[in-house]
This record gives structure tokens, sequence and C-alpha cells, in this order.
């Protein structure tokens, strides 16, 4: 038996390791996530047209290409019965192109970028990146033009971002290592003199100056391709198939280029960009699709299970494809309403309806165990943590942490619980966001990691087996526990 969980363990592991390394931007975690489901028979719908739903069956839907929601409707459901949703994010802290990426300075070509999310920036440094995301493409065809959405990720390391020498910066081990994340955060590309050269090369041209550009004297100043450098808009056209003329507009990021391991001298450990929080995502995924992949497993429910991936966490969820947005809440109203037409049902749903809110949780840290509290202190392989906050910073409360724990003991899965201490702040997540806007219960969940927005993230292999058990055993019998238990009587 205890063979069968080690193989257990590891495949979930490294099932996980295949979805990071395919999701280098919250746009390809999604394409991944649609990937999936469609390999699991879920049908893709679109918020643009009509749905025809059917007890049943499943489905999913994607805004932006940067959130997605997928559910599976048990063939018991009636409009008005509850929504079982695990709730996660695809984005994490990174550094984004700027609309005018091109910079040069001291006789080097820079990639201009800004901050996205509260990242450990100094982690950036030295580090060999590389550039992924979405590009706008335009295309003819028999006289036409259309527009594409593509995505794009250059394999190779292109760019890094070095640190100063200790020869020049004497006081950084005394005084700490201090970015200005405008002025020194820019990742180098090339030299200008190797930039020019490889350019009339290609072009069997004469060498024009970098400089020449940026004074204007070129027919295409203002143009999108005058905003970044031809070597970053060559790369992208030569991986998608297009000429660098059609490339209208883009969204990119830069992206370490190393890629997620199972590691560790006992190979119990995870070490990855974007743990935080594509591991929930993938844990909750993976559940939903595994509790929903025969047609006995909807058998009997006659609620609706959801998994809801958003953009934007990482910023404060408000945009369109943010928690803060509607999108869930349109969701839930889209299917009642597939049902029956009655507008008095919904919000009958939404009382019936639970979330999970699922983020990663700071593990203990051996080396700084003063900054947890200390009858809360989640260690790496302990299982799922609650997270709870007086001052609603989590949306956890009696009942939503009992129901979520009692589906554990019946598993025997471990959990553990997480308050912050008094004298330090507590984040939060989009817990709090869709319990006030939508007004379901809600629990704050998350497996225990390191490091957390670090390039480079670490969290325990049994942890992610023990999420990815929790989150299934959470659809399975929840409609059933919930049965039980009477609050608003």
């Amino acid at each position: 038996m205890a063979n069968n969980n080690k193989t257990q363990e590891y495949c979930v592991a490294s099932d996980l390791i295949d979805f990071l390394n395919a999701s280098p931007t919250a746009f390809h975690a999604v394409e991944e996530a649609k990937r999936r489901l469609k390999n699991a028979g879920y049908e893709q719908v679109s918020e643009r047209h009509d749905w025809k739903l059917e007890a049943g069956k499943r489905y999913f839907f994607t805004r932006n290409h940067s959130t997605i929601l997928a559910f599976a409707i048990g063939k018991k459901y009636v409009a008005g019965n509850g929504f079982y949703i695990v709730g996660a994010h695809t984005d994490s802290p990174c550094l984004k192109l700027k609309p005018v990426s091109k910079v040069t300075k001291g006789g080097f070509l820079e990639v201009g970028v800004q901050t996205y999310g509260g990242g450990l920036w100094h982690t950036w440094f030295d580090r060999d990146l590389t550039v992924a995301g979405r590009v706008i493409v335009k295309e003819e065809k028999d006289g036409s033009v259309s527009y594409s959405h593509r995505l794009v990720r250059i394999e190779e390391p292109i760019m890094r971002v070095p640190t100063i020498a200790i020869h020049l910066e004497r006081t950084v081990n005394t005084d700490g290592f201090k970015v200005n994340t405008q002025s020194q955060l820019l990742p180098v590309l090339a030299t200008s003199i190797k930039a020019e050269l490889n350019k009339a090369a290609a072009e069997n041209g004469p060498v024009k100056s970098e400089e020449v550009q940026a004074d204007g004297k070129k027919s295409d100043k203002g143009t999108f391709s005058s905003k970044h450098h031809s070597l970053v808009l060559e790369m992208i056209a030569n991986q998608i198939g297009c000429k660098v003329d059609d490339i209208c507009d883009f969204e990119l990021q830069a992206c370490d280029t190393q890629p997620s391991v199972i590691a560790g001298a006992a190979k119990e450990f995870i070490f990855s960009g974007r743990l935080d929080n594509l591991c929930s995502s993938f844990c909750s995924l993976k559940a939903l699709i595994d509790a929903t992949s025969s047609e006995s497993e909807l058998e009997d429910e006659s609620g609706v299970r959801m998994v809801a991936l958003f953009d934007h966490e990482e910023i404060g969820s408000d945009s369109a494809q943010g928690a803060g947005s509607p999108v869930m809440l349109d969701a839930l109203s889209r299917i009642t309403c597939s049902f029956n037409s009655d507008s008095k049902l919904l919000p009958k749903a939404i009382q019936k309806s639970f979330l999970v809110s699922a983020d990663m949780a700071h593990a203990l840290h051996p080396n700084y165990m003063d900054k947890h509290e200390e009858n809360h202190q989640p260690r790496l392989h302990g299982g799922l943590v609650i997270k709870h906050n007086a001052n609603q910073r989590y949306a956890t409360n009696a009942i939503t942490s009992f129901l979520f724990r009692e589906i554990a003991t019946k598993h025997n899965l471990p959990t553990q619980d997480f308050v912050v201490r008094n004298d330090m702040g507590c984040g939060s997540t989009i817990g709090p966001i869709l319990a006030s806007g939508v007004g379901i219960r809600t629990v704050d969940v998350g497996a225990p990691q390191l490091s957390m927005h670090s390039i480079r993230e670490m969290c325990a292999v049994d942890d992610v087996k023990y999420s990815y058990e929790h989150f299934k055993a959470f659809f399975q019998d929840f409609s059933h526990l919930d049965a039980k238990i009477t609050v608003d009587m």
C-alpha cells in the first residue's frame, strides 16, 4: 500500500511539472487547461452566444484567454441547486514588457519592463530569461484582412538582468541588495554593435546605428515595429510563422527558462516558478476532471461542480477577467437560467453554494521561524492550510472551515491552520472578493510553500497529492455533507 501511495504521489507531482512547464504565462496556463478539458470531453461554450446546457454534461469557457471556468452539471441538477466551486488564479508576479520596450544604453540593447504584482525582484537578477505571451497578428486571405490571437514562447534564453559586481557596490552585503526597478531591472538583450552587424548581414546592406533610428530619421518612426528591438520582433515572427510587419501588438513578459523539476536529496520538493498559484490551479483542475470523468460520477450529483481560474489576482482582481468582475456570477446566472428563467432561483442557488478559495500558503521557514505565530506554523508535507483572519482578509469562518475539514477527516487527509502574527500585515486572496461580491460561503485554503513570489519557489510533493485528493473529495462529497448541517433556519 505504501508503494502504491508513493507511486500516486509522484504521478500527480509529475503531472504538475508538465502543467507548469507548459504554462509560462496566464495565457499559456489557460491554453493548457483548455487542452486537458477537451481531452476529458468538456465542451467549450462562448460568453458571446446562447448556452444550451444539459444535466450530466460538462462545459467550459474562457475570458480574455487568461481566465477559465469549467463546470460539470449533475444529472439530478435542477435550477436553484448549489454550485460547488474551487477558485484559484492563473497569474504570478513577473516583469511585463512596456508598450515601448526599446531601450539603448551604454552600447547595450535593453528591454524596458514594468513590474507586475509584488515580486521579489532581486531574484530576477542573473537568471537566464526569455519572453512569452500573446501576439495579435494580421492575416490576409483572398483579399480580406482578419486578426488572430497567437500564443508565443521563445524557448532559448535571450536576455539577462546582470547584478553589479561587489567591487563596485562594496556595502551590498551589509546594507542589503536594494533594487531601483526603473533603472536597474532592465534585461540586457544584446550589444548594439553585435545587433547591428547581425542586422546588416541579414539585410546584406549597410550598417545603420541604433542612435540614428532613435533620432527619428527612419520612416517607420511611431509604428509598432519602431517601439521594440527588431531582434525581439524577428524572433517572435519566426516562432509563430509570420512577417514582422504582420505583428500588430502583443502582451509579453519575461520568463525564467529553467524548467520545473522534482528535486531535493530525497526527491520530496518541487522547484519551480509560478507555484503561486499554478499549483492550486492544476490541483483543482485535475480534481474536477477526475471527479467527473465518467457518467457515474455525476449520476447522483444534484449540484454543479466548478473550477474558476482567474487572472489578475496578484494586482487586486479589478479587471474584466479578475475575480472582482462579474464573470463568476455571470456563469452561475447563465447556468441557472439555462434550466429555468425564474430570477428568484439564483439567490437561492448562491445560498446553497460553496467556494474553496485555493491560494498557496506560507510554510514555516527554518531560517525565519520568528515570522510565524507560535501556534500556527504550517509545515511542508502537512496538507492543505486553512487560513483564518478576524479582519476578513481571508473569508474562512467556523462553518466553512468545519465543512472543509470534515471532508479531510473522512478521507484521512491532513490539514493545518494559519493565522498571521498580530504585529504583521496579512495578505489576501480572491476569497473575500467573491464572498462579498457574490454572497457565497467561502473557505480560504492553500498548500504550504517557501520562497513565495520569488522567480523560483518550492513546495512539497506530498502537499500536491493532498491538495488534489482534498479537492476531488470536495467535489464528490460536499452536496451530501452540506445537507447535514443547519445554520440559518
